[in-house]
């Protein structure tokens, strides 16, 4: 008998969703980040970095099936301690038990969310890549012309790019025509599937579906919290798994006891891989932070206030004093003629009556600072 049901255990709110969506993307920046780093000191590791799409994926496949064997979620689902559940829920009428167990992932459902969580996002990615490469090329063209096209400086003649084409092989040229394909299809393919995903995403926020993404209404599946009792019921799950897989173990005792150690290092991997991975996000986001902040620290500029004049220097008690009026000489007392400033003090005076002081006591007029000759300098204007 088939009932609808709309999942057991609470709905999450879409914040949850949104977080448990985004986990898998600063996962890759993380490991992305850590492996760059890593290629530094050991250059091996950038062959990780060249096949990065295709590492990243055997990685997720490999989380997410152990996920959703053993907790019946994906991997960052089962972080935020979510579960999938079917919305047709066969009951059957033998036992309690068997009851209980319905309400569980079917094998189908698991291998077709494998394919919407792993495969499906790969594919896109290397479409995406293709379309980039494609779009370059195109602008390049534009700019310089296109890169098949060559000339030759002996018959001064361009070599067509049908020629070229002709002499090329045949899977050169389906790479190319499948290359043009992607270029147009995959914007109106991205356009719609990030529009669906949009659209999804509002009614789900406004409790119009219960589907948070195509993908989830399309295997008929419903995310909700799990409560205590199926946690146990987990738990003890994965343990009868173990236990069933080490009892099939074939051969010699030394054998057993290998594949055993094996499979116990295997499941302690898996079991702590969330761990390792949510403190590697953590450490990355923490150092993302980190050298932001001191790279904007380095590259703000440093403007500072100009700093303000030296204070004027003071009349000594000895020296000549200063006149009300600015355009008398205060050496002569008359008004200031060929005026000319010594440097040391910034004081202004006649040149023929500063020249005398200054050659014969070597000190400035007013200050009484030590001066020489060298130091007046003539001022074209009064000032």
């Amino acid at each position: 008998m088939l009932f609808q049901v709309g999942g057991q255990g609470s709905r999450p709110t879409f914040f949850e969703m949104a977080a448990a969506d985004q986990l898998p993307r600063s996962l890759r920046a993380a490991l992305t980040y850590s492996i760059g780093v890593l290629a530094l000191r050991t250059p091996f590791l950038h062959k990780l970095l060249d096949y990065e799409d295709e590492s990243f994926s055997l990685l997720m496949l490999v989380l997410e099936a152990h996920s959703l064997r053993t907790a019946d979620a994906s991997f960052s689902e089962s972080l935020y301690g979510l579960r999938r559940r079917p919305v047709n829920i066969k009951i059957s009428n033998d036992s309690d038990d068997a009851a209980a167990t319905t309400s569980q992932l079917r094998r189908r459902q698991k291998l077709v969310s494998l394919v919407f969580l792993v495969v499906l996002p790969y594919l896109k990615s290397k479409l995406h890549s293709i379309y980039n490469k494609e779009r370059e090329a195109r602008i390049q063209a534009s700019l310089w012309g296109d890169e098949n096209e060559s000339y030759d400086f002996e018959q001064n003649s361009l070599v067509s790019t049908s020629t070229l084409d002709a002499r090329a092989s045949i899977t050169t040229r389906i790479t190319k025509r499948f290359q043009k394909i992607v270029g147009i299809c995959y914007p109106l393919l991205h356009a719609g599937t990030e529009g669906f995903q949009f659209a999804y995403q509002m009614l789900y926020l406004l409790d119009a579906t219960g589907y948070y993404s195509l993908a989830l209404h399309a295997l008929g599946i419903h995310v909700c919290r799990a409560s205590g009792q199926e946690l146990m019921d987990a738990s003890s799950r994965i343990s009868k798994i173990r236990s069933r897989e080490r009892e099939r173990l074939r051969g010699p005792q030394w054998i057993k006891t290998l594949q055993g150690a094996l499979l116990s290092c295997t499941y302690t991997v898996l079991d702590y891989a969330q761990t390792g991975l949510i403190a590697a996000v953590f450490f990355f986001k923490m150092m993302e932070w980190w050298y932001q902040s001191a790279e904007e620290r380095m590259s703000a500029p440093t403007v500072y206030p100009p700093p303000p004049p030296p204070p004027p220097p003071k009349v000594a008690k000895e020296g000549v004093q200063l006149p009300p009026d600015r355009t008398v000489c205060p050496l002569c007392l008359q008004k200031r003629v060929n005026p000319s400033v010594i440097t040391v003090s910034g004081f202004v005076f006649c040149y023929a009556c500063v020249f005398k002081f200054v050659t014969q006591y070597k000190r400035c007029p007013a200050t009484m600072m030590p001066a020489t000759v060298d130091q007046i300098r003539r001022l074209f204007h009064d000032v």
